[in-house]
């Protein structure tokens, strides 16, 4: 017979190689699929809720060491016991069909009843067919080299959920590769965290369209570890992040006074936090804090974030706005783009609750253009952070004898 090998590309996946095997003596012909990359760093989990006909001819990637389940008749077709095929949801189930019904005349020769309950099954799967009742229909691929499609790509498909996941160590032996000793003790939740990029569904703050969210823990070298959130929509476009702190507030405020003598100071990373605040003494100007969030960015990102809120204030450079003051902003707007690199400037950030950092280069040394103080807070600074109240040690004893 003749093999004909394929190398293509699926839209929206990854390239795979598809092998066809034609015989001219007995017109026997088959068609295999295998993944032309690696195996992927962590497993892939689709479910789809079919509902109509047109779900049914959806393209499926299904390699052989995935496993294909419908939950509605407690349906499953094992890992490694199909070849791996580039077929529809309609394909698998008629390729399902002609599995069962293959031994069907050798069963009924030796056993009515068991052939008669697989008869009674494979009228269920060719019901499915049809669609006359939603059913689900889930691929669970450890390698992660499995795919189903999504017709409103790039857009996001209500129907379809994918999941990413770590492999357990037995998943591993059986794609052969170096597993994990199953008695190996478990690693730590919060190095977990680290290497894992975690997605949960939120609402577009713009459009109140389904989006979805990712938050990464991310340790900044000579700092602290912080939440880095960023959110995307598909519908309209809008993106947006944020950064939590990931450790507890300071026990003092921290002061940090950079002097701006070269342009390669712009990109010294910046993490502004919520509660810190911002102030350019050669332009009179101050930010104040929880104004623009938190941010993890370049300082020239953060003169750029700050040039953008100015320009975009309805209130300053508006319709009704006097001329006046709008000069006034617009010098103000080319003396902040003179900052970056032209002018000698300070830039100062006051963060009473400790979690804010501006890169130094010369680290572990010290930088001579950078000084960063530690002060302690007043009692206005703690009432603002809610600490004056809050009680951390004895709360237990106190609440008990109220009881």
């Amino acid at each position: 017979g003749v093999t004909r090998l394929l190398l293509t590309r699926i839209p929206f996946f990854k390239e795979i190689i598809v092998s066809s095997f034609s015989c001219d003596s007995c017109s026997w012909s088959n068609t295999e699929i295998q993944s032309a990359g690696r195996i992927q760093e962590q497993g892939v989990r689709y479910t789809l809720a079919v509902t109509s006909r047109q779900d049914m001819n959806r393209e499926v990637v299904k390699t052989d060491c995935a496993s294909a389940r419908i939950p509605e008749l407690d349906f499953e077709i094992p890992a490694f016991s199909q070849k791996g095929v580039l077929t529809t949801i309609e394909g698998i189930i008629e390729r399902s069909v002609a599995g069962l019904e293959q031994d069907q005349p050798a069963r009924r020769a030796t056993d009515k009843e068991v052939a008669g309950k697989i008869d009674e099954f494979i009228g269920k799967l060719r019901q499915l067919k049809e669609v006359n009742s939603p059913f689900t229909f889930i691929l669970d691929d450890p390698s992660g080299n499995s795919f189903v499609e999504n017709p409103h790509a790039p857009q996001r498909d209500e129907a379809l959920v994918v999941t990413r996941y770590r492999r357990s160590p037995q998943q591993s032996a059986v794609l052969g590769l170096e597993g994990e000793e199953v008695d190996a003790k478990p690693p730590d939740a919060a190095e977990d965290l680290r290497d894992e990029v975690l997605q949960f569904n939120t609402n577009c703050p713009e459009c109140n369209a389904p989006a979805s969210t990712n938050m990464k823990l991310v340790q900044i070298p000579h700092f602290k570890e912080v939440i880095i959130m960023a959110t995307n929509c598909d519908s309209c476009g809008h993106r947006t992040n944020e950064v939590k702190s990931g450790g507890a507030i300071e026990p003092r405020g921290t002061r940090i006074t950079l002097r701006i003598t070269d342009p390669s100071d712009m990109t010294r990373d910046i993490l502004k936090s919520e509660t810190c605040s911002v102030e350019i003494p050669e332009l009179e100007f101050e930010l104040g804090m929880g104004a623009l969030g938190g941010k993890f960015t370049t300082l020239e990102g953060l003169l750029k974030d700050i040039r953008d809120l100015v320009e975009k204030n309805p209130f300053t450079l508006g319709d009704s706005s006097m001329p006046s003051r709008t000069g006034k902003l617009q010098e103000f707007i080319g003396k902040l783009q003179d900052v970056k690199g032209k002018t000698q400037a300070h830039f100062i950030m006051d963060d009473p609750a400790g979690n804010s950092y501006l890169q130094n280069v010369y680290a572990p040394e010290e930088d001579p253009e950078l000084r960063v103080q530690r002060y302690e807070r007043t009692f206005e600074q703690n009432e603002e952070l809610g600490l004056n109240d809050m009680k951390t040690e004895g709360y237990e004893t106190e609440a008990a004898s109220r009881r």
